[in-house]
């Protein structure tokens, strides 16, 4: 429980964050266009469990849903927007938390124009240290379809540490898929990272009284 209100608490009003050439942020209604471009696209989803959207106004809903589960504390996600021109790129986030062992899986999403130059590793950092740092996560997991290494070189590229492939785990768009898992523990992280000062954690505010289990009288 201590997880849940704490996860409530930092996603109910979800941070900005800055790394040289990206700003992580909530995901807007203005990024519609955007989102759409790439989330069309038939290379961008052949490696993910969800299909291409099909319209401009699929991807509007989508995005207005999102805005309630953000409210409420329960989507874990942020838009990848390039400094140089305000575009949104992607999404880089949590996709999966384990309250009971202390753990979480990542994920991320990134317009193809936008593949190889470095962007997913420089936000995956970011979002592995808030999960190390700031959330208390023990160990992070990351997992991909076989065949996209791309994504596993991602993940090793933050330092994250290759475990293994369970063969045809999941059956996804009509066939059965094998799925490489990739990890790292919290010490781990800062042996290769360090210890930063935590500034993208909210401030505490009316919230807490409600989430946070504690109320000082």
């Amino acid at each position: 429980m201590m997880l849940k209100n704490r996860l409530a608490r930092y996603f109910v009003r979800i941070p900005t964050i800055e790394t040289e050439r990206l700003i992580l942020r909530r995901i807007l209604p203005k990024d519609c266009e955007n989102m759409y471009d790439y989330s069309k696209r038939e290379e961008v989803t052949r490696y993910l469990l969800w299909i291409p959207h099909e319209s401009r106004e699929y991807t509007r809903r989508y995005i207005d849903a999102l805005q309630t589960q953000y409210r409420s504390g329960q989507f874990y996600d942020w838009a990848l927007e390039l400094k140089e021109n305000g575009r949104m790129i992607g999404t880089c986030g949590f996709a999966a938390i384990d309250e009971k062992n202390n753990s979480a899986e990542v994920g991320y999403v990134l317009a193809p124009d936008y593949w190889g130059f470095g962007y997913a590793p420089e936000a995956l950092r970011e979002i592995l240290r808030v999960g190390f740092e700031t959330l208390g996560f023990n160990r992070i997991e990351a997992r991909y379809m076989t065949g996209n290494e791309k994504s596993r070189r991602v993940m090793e590229k933050c330092g994250m540490k290759f475990e293994g492939i369970r063969r045809e785990a999941l059956y996804v768009k009509d066939s059965y898929r094998s799925i490489g898992y990739c990890s790292m523990l919290k010490d781990e992280f800062f042996s290769l990272y360090g210890r930063h000062e935590v500034k993208n954690e909210p401030k505490p505010h009316w919230y807490d009284a409600f989430v946070g289990g504690v109320n000082k009288k």
